[in-house]
């Protein structure tokens, strides 16, 4: 299903007085990086990504119907208990986004309350947890309006609205694996909405990922600046190209279990991302110093050892560190030993592959 018009809520409603949806969506780590966007919301190349599971936002939100339907959204918002009003220009945004696909939305008022298990705005994905778990609270509320509607179909229309809010949000719903952007390796693959990456290497369910907090402040720049800046970037279209054989490459590589090309690839990626921010205009340097202290040793630890661990960076600071599960204890002691100097106060998360979002 890939039409537009598909996603728009046409069915008369059962409606609720009020209704309390609570889910929680995760973060994910991209391996193929999303760089590079055109309106609305629709990526220049193809990603995949690590679906994680301890690093989620939780969401509830209580819907109350008002007596005529609004001209314009009624919601407030918390973030750990305390009113954010900053918060509001961004879900704005996403509401006026997917207004014309969830049309009941203006017959309630929203009251939003939401946290995260992780630093905000400190380069783990919190807007595509974030906007995941208010898209599964929408959606919530939509599956009480019109019972006949089917998992599938929830879990595709979740993943295309969360898209609107956050591009990389369309990764979050399903996991462990799921690919973002239409390319010819997965036929249901599509530019609006993520699809779980099927038959992959039993390996790669079991896998985990070690978050090295170098900065848990706000990033230097933000993803939608970030995404700007690739409008008339010199490299752009390399990259995209370069994209797109990765992506190719990774969907052979998740199958056959091939984590030695894993890890070159992933890596490879990471620094394809970085090296666009270094060449934008203007010019941004995303990693400290820290970062590339941890990233020399992974190196030479991978050298040393010929334990396949892999970093990934996503657009700022930290460090994801990416490995079989079967060499956990090993690479967690590296991390204790010889990395956990290098993070914001000695902090970092372990977490591992997931399956997307959750009702609570």
């Amino acid at each position: 299903m890939s039409d537009l018009n598909s996603f728009i809520f046409k069915n008369s409603p059962k409606w609720l007085d009020n209704y309390t949806a609570h889910w929680s969506a995760p973060s994910n780590i991209a391996l193929v990086k999303y760089w590079g966007k055109q309106d609305p919301q629709i990526p220049k190349n193809p990603s995949v990504s690590f679906t994680l599971d301890k690093c989620r936002t939780h969401t509830k939100v209580y819907f109350q119907k008002q007596p005529h339907p609004q001209e314009s959204f009624l919601f407030e918002i918390s973030f750990d208990g305390i009113p954010k009003p900053e918060f509001k220009p961004k879900v704005q945004s996403f509401l006026n986004r997917i207004k014309d696909y969830v049309p009941y939305l203006m017959h309630y008022s929203l009251y939003i309350e939401t946290s995260n298990t992780f630093p905000h705005s400190s380069g783990i994905a919190s807007s595509a947890s974030a906007m995941g778990a208010l898209a599964a609270c929408i959606m919530d509320l939509e599956v009480q309006l019109d019972p006949l509607q089917t998992p599938s179909y929830t879990t595709q229309k979740t993943s295309f609205l969360a898209r609107l809010g956050s591009g990389s949000a369309a990764r979050s719903i399903q996991g462990p694996i799921v690919g973002w952007g239409q390319h010819a390796k997965t036929p249901s693959s599509s530019d609006l909405f993520g699809v779980k990456i099927e038959n992959t290497h039993p390996v790669f369910s079991r896998f985990c990922d070690s978050v090295l907090l170098v900065d848990k402040g706000q990033k230097a720049v933000s993803s939608t600046l970030g995404h700007n800046l690739m409008q008339g970037h010199p490299f752009a279209s390399t990259r995209f190209e370069q994209a797109r054989g990765h992506y190719g490459q990774l969907i052979d590589i998740l199958k056959n279990g091939d984590i030695e090309s894993f890890v070159q690839l992933v890596e490879k990626e990471a620094l394809s991302l970085h090296a666009m921010m270094l060449t934008s205009e203007p010019q941004y340097v995303l990693m400290q110093p820290n970062t590339l202290h941890i990233i020399q040793s992974v190196w030479e630890y991978r050298k040393k050892t010929g334990r396949q661990v892999a970093f990934t960076l996503d657009a700022g600071a930290n460090v994801h560190l990416l490995y079989p599960n079967d060499i956990k204890e090993l690479v967690q002691s590296f991390i204790e030993n010889d990395l956990s100097s290098f993070c914001q106060n000695g902090a970092y998360i372990h977490d591992q592959v997931g399956t997307g979002i959750k009702k609570m």
